[in-house]
C-alpha cells in the first residue's frame, strides 16, 4: 500500500472539511487556516526539491512576490484582488524561471543552487525594504473590503474553504506530476541528472518547468497569506523562515510524497503550539524547535514521517 495514493488524499482532505464544521473555536480555524497556506508553499518546493531533487533555501523569494504582487495590485492600482491573485502566481512562476534559468543555464547544482536561491530571497527583500511603491520598511496595508471580487470574507469559515479548495488544486497538480512522464523524469534527474542526459532527457527544460510550476504554487500560498491577515512587509515575505518552513514541512512529513508537505505542516505548527503553551511566545524558540526538529529528521528519519506509514503498511500485508 502506497501512502500517497487517491484513499489516503481524499481521507484526509474530508477530514479538514469537516473539523472546522465540528470544532467550531475561531483559534482553531486560525490555525487551520495557516497550516493549509504553509502546506501550498511546501507543495510547491516538494515539486522541486523533493521529485526534482533541486534543493531550494529561497522559496520565500516565490512566496513574497506572490504576496506583494497582489497587495500591490489592490493598494496602487484598485483593481479586482481575483484578477490579481490570477497574475501573482503567474508572476510567481516569471520569477522563478528566472531563478532557474539563470542557475541552471550555469550548471549549479546541490549547494550551489541552494546558495543561489537563498541570495535571491535576499536581494528581493532588500529591492521591497528600498522602494516607496512597495512601502519600504512599513509594509503595505490592504482596506477591508468584504467581497468576493476583494476575496476577503466576513466569515472566516468562507476563507478555509477557499484555502482548502485551493489546496485540493495543488494535491491534485503534485499527484498528476508524480504519475506523469514529467514526473519520471525529474526522478530521472534527481538520482541521476548525467545519466538522465545521456538516455535523452531535456534536463534543462524538465528542471525548468519544475520551478516553475513550484514557483507558482508558492507564489499562491503567498498571494493567500495577505488576503487573510490583509498585511505583509519585506520581513515577513522574504524572510528565511518562510524558506526553512516549507523545506522544513516536506522534509518532515516526506520528501517527494504527494501528502508528505500536508503532513509536515501539520506536524511542524502542532509541535510549535505546543511549545508555546510551555515556554510561552518568546522570540526566537521557533527557529530553534525547527532547527532541532531538522537535525532529528536528517539524522533519524530522512524520509519523513510517511516512510513509516509506508514501511509499517507493507509489513501488514506481508504477514
Amino acid at each position: 500500500m502506497k501512502v500517497n495514493n487517491y484513499y489516503a488524499m481524499f481521507g484526509l482532505l474530508f477530514l479538514l472539511l469537516i473539523v472546522p464544521l465540528i470544532w467550531q473555536s475561531s483559534a482553531a480555524l486560525n490555525f487551520l487556516t495557516f497550516t493549509l497556506i504553509i502546506s501550498i508553499g511546501a507543495i510547491g518546493w516538494n515539486v522541486l526539491g523533493g521529485v526534482a531533487g533541486q534543493v531550494s533555501f529561497g522559496h520565500a523569494a516565490f512566496f513574497g512576490v506572490g504576496a506583494y504582487f497582489i497587495a500591490l495590485w489592490q493598494v496602487n492600482f484598485g483593481l479586482p484582488a481575483w484578477l490579481g491573485f490570477i497574475f501573482a502566481i503567474g508572476a510567481g512562476m516569471v520569477v522563478a524561471v528566472i531563478i532557474g534559468y539563470l542557475s541552471f543555464r550555469a550548471g549549479l547544482r546541490g549547494s550551489y543552487f541552494a546558495l543561489v536561491t537563498l541570495a535571491f530571497a535576499e536581494v528581493c527583500r532588500v529591492l521591497a525594504n528600498s522602494f516607496s511603491f512597495t512601502g519600504g520598511a512599513s509594509g503595505q496595508l490592504l482596506h477591508i473590503d468584504y467581497g468576493f471580487s476583494s476575496l476577503q470574507f466576513e466569515n472566516p469559515l468562507y476563507f478555509y474553504l477557499f484555502v482548502l479548495a485551493l489546496l485540493c488544486i495543488a494535491l491534485s497538480i503534485a499527484m498528476k506530476i508524480s504519475h506523469s512522464r514529467l514526473g519520471a523524469q525529474l526522478i530521472a534527474i534527481k538520482e541521476n541528472e548525467d545519466a538522465a542526459k545521456a538516455l535523452g532527457v531535456d534536463t534543462l527544460k524538465r528542471k525548468l518547468q519544475a520551478i516553475a510550476i513550484s514557483g507558482g504554487l508558492t507564489a499562491t500560498a503567498g498571494a493567500l497569506y495577505v488576503q487573510y491577515f490583509l498585511y505583509i512587509d519585506p520581513i515577513i515575505a522574504f524572510s528565511p523562515k518562510m524558506s526553512i518552513e516549507v523545506l522544513l514541512a516536506t522534509m518532515v512529513g516526506g520528501l517527494g510524497y504527494v501528502l508528505g508537505p500536508l503532513v509536515g505542516a501539520f506536524s511542524l505548527h502542532i509541535l510549535g503550539e505546543g511549545v508555546k503553551l510551555f515556554v510561552g511566545d518568546i522570540p526566537g524558540v521557533d527557529i530553534a524547535i525547527y532547527g532541532l526538529v531538522l537535525i532529528i529528521a536528517v539524522s533519524f528519519l530522512p524520509r519523513g514521517l510517511l516512510s513509516l506509514v509506508e514501511k509499517y503498511s507493507s509489513k501488514k500485508v506481508e504477514k
